[in-house]
């Protein structure tokens, strides 16, 4: 897996991820709030299957 997503965007993804995540723990979202898993863990793997689908590449490093 080649690193496909930047610092900004892993950033955005991570918060976002949490932020759903606690919000369906806490019962103030529905079951979907779960779906926070996906950009929580492309996040932290800094790999998104899309981006690559896409032909998207967010990190300025060249690997």
């Amino acid at each position: 897996m080649k690193i496909n997503v930047g610092t900004i965007d892993r950033v955005l993804r991570v918060v976002a991820g949490l932020i759903l995540i606690a919000l369906a723990a806490t019962g103030t979202v529905g079951w979907w709030g779960w779906l926070g898993v996906v950009p929580l863990a492309t996040g932290l793997f800094r790999f998104c299957p899309a981006y690559t689908l896409l032909g998207i590449n967010t990190c300025p490093m060249k690997k």
